[in-house]
């Protein structure tokens, strides 16, 4: 490994395509074995007995292993490397898929405990490999790779019950997707090899700089709150826009394809948001008409439910924007990859720890009230608040200040 403050030979041309190549495939890992859960919420809640409010937390546990996990990452990113760290993520997302598919309840937790701890450490360490990688780049590759993840998670939504219904088992059609982070793996360890003579696993170890704590930077908390508010509509919508849609009378296959051309739009909407992003510092536009464009669908479902396709695709125009850009944010407001590593961890941990209360509340709200509007409300009121923090952190100001 080459020592912090070396100075490594410049990577080949195939070199950083390659590398470019193994970030997206760990990205096409990182949602489908969470997406495609929700259109198989009703087969899982027939085969465990869970109500609405126990596959709600279902679905947020995982947010809760990313809230966990999430501000730990960064040290042993620093001490081991970042090389390792995910091909070892990889590894336990894809034991975590497994064991999730085994019968018996302990199973089923255990093994979705593991999927979440696995993404986070990905979740966490890939804006600062980009940061390091890339930084001449930073807007483009993180909307190409957040527009894969957004991509492959659609996919886990849309395949969700076609694979149920091939298979005959809610079960296997959960655990095929532990393919591709085996994959992913096999990419990572090559590319680790490909990247050593370029220091390409030196971790995104402290730099010289301000040693001024994260936590207490007010554009830290903007864009940590930003994040959050995005992360807790992008899970109330996957979790449950399925069962949204059944009380409408869509069946259960053609639920699963809306939420998948929910995604679908969002990588084409992602990847408008990179090129308006551009390389311009300022991003409080395109942050508050991200979140207004979702109050926009949540009304329509309201409003005109009949026209539920469309308005999943209005929402996935504004989650695949803000997704893109609560990634870029990272980056943008951090001038080493030392703190893109520290606000990812940041934002991540108490991100999604907002975010998980989103699945469980609508669970709880719609067992308690038998009507999904209040849930659609609170999916309003999140995008409301998503706009107007997004202005603050949308501005061009740093996490810290200069150094000197």
């Amino acid at each position: 490994m080459t020592a912090v403050g070396s100075v490594p030979s410049a990577p080949t041309r195939r070199t950083v395509l390659f590398g470019l190549l193994a970030v997206l495939i760990v990205a096409a890992c990182l949602r489908p074995p969470i997406t495609a859960v929700g259109p198989l919420l009703g087969s899982i809640g027939a085969d465990t007995g869970l109500g609405s409010t126990g596959l709600g937390i279902l679905g947020a546990v995982p947010l809760l292993c990313f809230a966990v996990v999430s501000p730990w990452i960064h040290r042993p990113a620093a001490r081991f490397g970042s090389q390792l760290l995910i091909l070892l993520a990889l590894g336990v997302l894809a034991a975590g898929i497994l064991v999730r598919s085994l019968p018996g309840a302990v199973w089923l937790w255990s093994g979705t405990v593991a999927i979440g701890a696995g993404i986070a450490v990905a979740n966490v360490l890939l804006p600062a490999v980009v940061k390091r990688d890339h930084a001449g780049r930073l807007a483009t590759v993180t909307g190409v790779y957040s527009s894969v993840t957004t991509g492959a998670a659609g996919l886990g939504a849309g395949l969700a019950v076609p694979l149920a219904d091939a298979t005959g088992d809610w079960r296997t059609a959960l655990a095929v997707w532990a393919i591709l982070p085996c994959v992913a793996a096999a990419v990572w360890f090559l590319r680790g090899r490909a990247l050593r003579a370029v220091a390409a696993t030196a971790p995104p170890a402290p730099e010289s700089g301000p040693a001024r704590s994260m936590w207490r930077s007010g554009v830290a908390w903007q864009v940590t709150a930003f994040m959050g508010l995005q992360s807790t509509t992008f899970y109330l919508l996957v979790t449950w826009l399925p069962s949204v849609e059944a009380s409408l009378g869509v069946d259960a296959a053609t639920a699963g394809w809306h939420s998948f051309a929910y995604q679908v739009v969002g990588i084409v909407a992602g990847l408008g948001a990179t090129v308006l992003m551009g390389r311009r510092a300022d991003q409080r536009m395109l942050a508050i008409v991200g979140g207004a464009i979702l109050v926009v669908a949540v009304a329509g479902l309201l409003l005109v439910p009949d026209l539920v396709l469309l308005w999943a695709i209005v929402a996935g125009i504004s989650s695949g924007t803000t997704f893109v850009l609560a990634m870029a944010l990272f980056g943008l407001r951090t001038r080493t990859v030392a703190q893109t590593a520290q606000l990812s961890g940041m934002a991540q941990c108490v991100g999604y720890l907002l975010a998980m209360c989103g699945p469980i509340a609508a669970g709880v709200l719609f067992d308690v009230t038998g009507t999904w509007t209040p849930v659609l409300i609170l999916i309003a009121v999140c995008a409301v608040g998503q706009s107007l923090v997004g202005g603050f952190a949308g501005r061009d100001r740093y996490t810290h200040a200069a150094a000197g």
